[in-house]
């Protein structure tokens, strides 16, 4: 197993241990709610976790089948990751505090250069790891 899949495996495991324990947070919140809602951002926090945890498995998947060195595999992969990761987090503060329900209400860095920067990491970094996929499995390159 290449150490890229390893991390890829490692984030899904944590990421659906994430995905449990806001579960309890949100659970908690709906009850101690008069509306019976959690925040939204607990909501979107929970509901991502879950999402990132079976995208890792679809990332480790693909990288079965690179072509690429073990660096370039583990560079790759580490930007959707770190990104999903920070998202969640940054979901989770936002639920906690609960002083919004769209943090795109107000442009700032988070709003513009996160984002950016977010696109650029998830898409450029699963882009290698598919196109790896592409070139060995569909158009026979190696």
């Amino acid at each position: 197993m290449t150490p890229a899949i390893r991390l890829s495996l490692l984030a899904s495991g944590i990421f659906l241990l994430a995905g449990m324990l806001t579960g309890i947070v949100k659970y908690r919140r709906v009850m101690q709610s008069a509306d019976h809602r959690a925040p939204v951002y607990i909501d979107i926090a929970h509901r991502a976790a879950l999402l990132y945890s079976f995208a890792a498995l679809v990332i480790a998947k693909l990288l079965e089948y690179s072509p690429y060195s073990n660096t370039v595999q583990v560079v790759a992969t580490a930007f959707p990751l770190a990104f999903f990761a920070i998202t969640i987090v940054g979901y989770f503060v936002f639920g906690m505090l609960n002083t919004t329900d769209n943090v795109f209400q107000k442009r700032n860095f988070i709003t513009t250069w996160y984002m950016y920067a977010l696109i650029a990491g998830e898409i450029g970094g699963f882009a290698v790891i598919l196109w790896g996929f592409i070139s060995t499995q569909l158009l026979g390159l190696t």
